[in-house]
């Protein structure tokens, strides 16, 4: 995957044994970002800052970790590569890099014992380049889809990290996205099943299923954009990433998802907000689905 939006860079670091992993998205220098959070059990850094009524504005990578709350601490490697390169918030005292993350549950496979942590931040930052790999790898490493389904054949299997992007003219969008949804990425389409949502429509959905590890959860990512946006229009484009999540995963945002989207904007190209938000929520269910495989040819 070749990432278009000059300057924006993605790094992994990838444990195989542990299945457990970091990406970190470095933002092109002065990119202005917010974010939303959907689910119902987020574990995030540095969250609250991206609220339009908050100071700050500028946001200098957002890091995508496994290892529930426990991963929050590869922020700090990322943080202190930041500073070491003087990128930051401006303050009397020095530069503050500001590094917004979040966090997955991957605990339940591999090892629990072995999580990202500022080595671990600081890896994935120094990798970070302009052609990142997708798949098992990074944040997507130990992620898993379709907890719901319960100990099924229908049940847990592998999920990933995907990039997809998506062009109007000159407007970019980019989503990255590691999916480790309680819901299922369905592809009828592809497949031939009927869906989840098909099934609850024509009353043939019998019900709840047995969901065994509901805790095991949570999709999480960023999309970047190189349109002109303030604080508030990124958050209108965050909320247009979790479209795209609910178009590719069903049923999203559970109480037990910690589903949340950062939208940064590199403010080089003119375009009006909502046609940034419909391409992120393009975007992103594209990114969704080639995480985990269903993306059709």
């Amino acid at each position: 995957m070749q990432l278009e939006i000059p300057g924006l860079l993605v790094g992994h670091w990838t444990e195989p044994q542990a299945l457990t992993g970091v990406t970190v998205i470095v933002l092109p220098d002065g990119a202005v970002a917010s974010g939303e959070v959907r689910g119902g059990a987020p574990a995030t850094r540095e969250f609250a800052l991206l609220d339009p009524q908050c100071l700050v504005d500028k946001v200098d990578a957002v890091v995508l970790s496994g290892g529930s709350a426990f991963g929050l601490a590869a922020a700090d490697g990322v943080v202190v590569a930041l500073e070491e390169s003087g990128r930051g918030f401006p303050t009397a005292a020095g530069f503050v890099p500001i590094v917004v993350a979040m966090s997955l549950y991957d605990l339940n496979v591999g090892s629990s014992e072995i999580r990202p942590d500022r080595a671990a931040g600081e890896a994935a930052f120094a990798a970070a380049d302009i052609s990142p790999p997708t798949g098992r790898v990074g944040a997507g490493t130990g992620a898993t889809i379709n907890k719901w389904q319960g100990k099924t054949p229908k049940g847990p299997r592998p999920g990933g990290l995907g990039i997809a992007t998506v062009r109007r003219g000159e407007l970019i969008v980019t989503a990255i996205v590691a999916v480790n949804a309680a819901g299922d990425v369905e592809d009828g389409a592809k497949t031939g099943d009927v869906g989840i949502a098909e099934a609850i429509s024509d009353g043939t959905f019998g019900g709840w299923p047995d969901r065994s590890e509901v805790f095991a959860n949570t999709t999480i990512g960023a999309v970047v954009t190189n349109s002109i946006l303030d604080k508030s229009e990124c958050l209108v484009v965050a909320q247009g990433a979790h479209d795209g999540l609910a178009r590719a995963v069903t049923p999203p945002h559970q109480r037990t998802d910690g589903d949340a989207f950062v939208a940064a904007a590199t403010g080089e190209v003119e375009a009006h907000v909502d046609d940034v938000r419909l391409s992120a929520m393009v975007a992103v269910e594209k990114a969704v689905r080639s995480g985990v495989g269903t993306l059709g040819d």
